[in-house]
């Protein structure tokens, strides 16, 4: 049986920040609404795809230094921008393709997620944009 896996350890690029390393966790589902399309007469229900609603939920380590997590994102809150996501740090390839969604919105932003002796971590959630796969070596 024949099978292919990867150590979990993606690029995360923000804004053409990168913010590897201050990701832990990184999800990107791709979604086409679901336009129905049967027709009289028919004895079962047909979709076709209708808009891009893509979703992108990322687990960042929280900083307020410089280039960092709140740095980066407290101006993208209520705007449209880029993210980029690899499956690993390595360039491009069919391999390891590049995931990008341009022209995404960032609707909120928490600022502050604290407490005692634990590390400071947010959950963000980038919505729509226009979806691409880029496996050219840049």
């Amino acid at each position: 049986m024949a099978s292919a896996t990867y150590l979990s350890n993606p690029k995360v690029t923000i804004n053409s920040v990168d913010l590897q390393d201050m990701c832990s966790a990184a999800t990107l589902n791709v979604v086409f609404e679901a336009l129905e399309d049967t027709a009289f007469g028919s004895t079962q229900r047909t979709y076709v795809s209708g808009l891009g609603n893509h979703e992108l939920t990322l687990t960042l380590y929280m900083s307020y230094a410089a280039s960092e997590t709140y740095a980066t994102l407290s101006t993208l809150v209520g705007t449209q921008t880029t993210v980029r996501v690899q499956p690993t740090s390595a360039v491009d390839s069919a391999t390891n393709p590049g995931f990008i969604l341009t022209g995404t919105y960032l609707e909120t932003l928490p600022v502050l997620n604290a407490s005692l002796g634990e590390l400071s971590t947010i959950d963000i959630t980038f919505q729509g944009g226009a979806y691409t796969v880029d496996t050219t070596n840049p």
